[in-house]
């Protein structure tokens, strides 16, 4: 299957979009799939909460008082500073009133990321080759600099060193554009 934007590599991304109740499948290369130019938001529809794909995935919504309920101890009232949402209708409406939800909850949010993405808090999907790369160099940077401060809390002072010595490598590495010189 050819690529449906530039008709000339193959197709291996497939794209599924749901319009006016009716679904429309979009075939592209890895080059044009990461153009944002073909993904188009429609602004008209309005945001799915959790609450609304836990309802299609089991039958009933997971924070209804139909769902079952949990014999843990009734957590404390954490609220936004800034609007005072609580925790509580966040898990509720699943979606933040302003900004600072995210600070007031950041603590929390892994619990809730892990439910959603099968245990995973972070992505682990595909990349579009170009950006596979230079993602992978930044994600082991993040990596070496969690080693570098775990060695220096245990004042492992050399083992810090030579990592923060890899993270420069690597942060080189990226300003010249890409893997120049992998040593992995």
């Amino acid at each position: 299957m050819i690529c449906e934007n530039c008709k000339q590599r193959p197709a291996t991304v497939t794209i599924t979009m749901t319009k006016n109740n009716e679904e429309v499948v979009k075939h592209y290369c890895e080059v044009c799939s990461g153009q944002q130019d073909y993904l188009h938001i429609d602004e008209e529809v309005k945001p799915v909460t959790i609450e609304q794909i836990f309802s299609d995935w089991f039958g009933i919504p997971t924070w209804s008082s139909n769902a079952p309920q949990s014999k843990q101890p009734p957590q404390e009232k954490q609220q936004c500073e800034t609007c005072g949402m609580t925790y509580q209708q966040f898990l509720k409406e699943g979606k933040f009133n302003c900004p600072n939800c995210y600070h007031a909850f950041y603590e929390r949010l892994p619990e809730v990321f892990k439910r959603l993405h099968n245990g995973a808090t972070e992505h682990t999907g595909k990349i579009p080759g170009g950006l596979n790369k230079t993602y992978q160099i930044k994600k082991e940077i993040e990596v070496l600099r969690q080693k570098m401060k775990s060695a220096v809390e245990q004042e492992e002072f050399e083992e810090a060193a030579k990592l923060r010595d890899e993270v420069k490598q690597l942060e080189k590495q990226l300003t010249q554009g890409g893997a120049a010189n992998d040593e992995n």
